[in-house]
């Protein structure tokens, strides 16, 4: 069963393109998706320092027919999204493959793992280049077994080594957040986001892993 990461260039009129290229700091996360051939229903987190502006913009599109805002606290935002012209998602659909939430809008592409069968991947590029869609194929691979292999995606993975490399978990430090950011060729908030789920993930499975486990070895 092959695992599959694509970066998906998002067509011109959809509505995340828009944002993505007006706002290129700010972190979009696609947390949930729902669509048909006729709309599309989005849940999305943004991560700015001022989401006001960002949020009016999307508002004002003629294709977003529902807005609601959700959640607010500090940075992160989490809006609710309705469009008539699902344009990206309609090829999933159809290619009846299950597209993995949470994902991340870059640099006007989306960056998509899957899990399917040999046939609907073959049959999601098909419908991608139908529509007219860009991508690329980062790879294609067999699920692991291991279920620690798949703690981390690629660019936590990158975030994460470079940061220790250059020192940023030292004691003191010997890196800052911009500059393993900026190594990176990435902004900081994203290098912040990226590096705080990896963070995040690594503790809970050690925890859960290692630290529960002798807990109740002990009572």
């Amino acid at each position: 069963m092959p695992n599959a990461k694509l970066r998906v260039s998002i067509p011109d009129a959809a509505w995340i393109h828009d944002v993505s290229t007006e706002y290129p700091d700010a972190v979009l996360r696609v947390i949930g998706v729902l669509s048909s051939d006729e709309s599309g229903i989005a849940l999305l987190e943004i991560r700015t320092p001022d989401p006001v502006p960002l949020i009016t913009h999307i508002e004002q599109r003629d294709d977003v027919t529902d807005f609601e805002l959700l959640w607010k606290h500090d940075e992160t935002t989490i809006v609710q999204i309705e469009t008539t012209d699902p344009l990206l998602l309609v090829p999933v659909l159809k290619a009846g493959v299950p597209l993995r939430t949470p994902f991340e809008v870059v640099d006007r592409s989306a960056v998509w793992e899957v899990t399917t069968s040999s046939e609907r991947l073959s049959e999601l590029g098909e419908r991608l280049d139908g529509a007219g869609i860009g991508y690329d194929i980062e790879y294609v691979r067999s699920e692991p077994s291991n279920p620690a292999d798949r703690l981390l995606t690629d660019r936590q993975r990158e975030v994460l080594l470079t940061a220790a490399t250059q020192g940023y978990y030292d004691t003191p430090r010997g890196s800052t957040l911009t500059e393993v950011s900026e190594s990176l060729g990435i902004s900081k908030a994203t290098g912040s986001d990226v590096l705080h789920r990896a963070e995040g993930t690594v503790l809970t499975w050690v925890i859960e892993e290692h630290l529960t486990g002798s807990e109740k070895a002990v009572r």
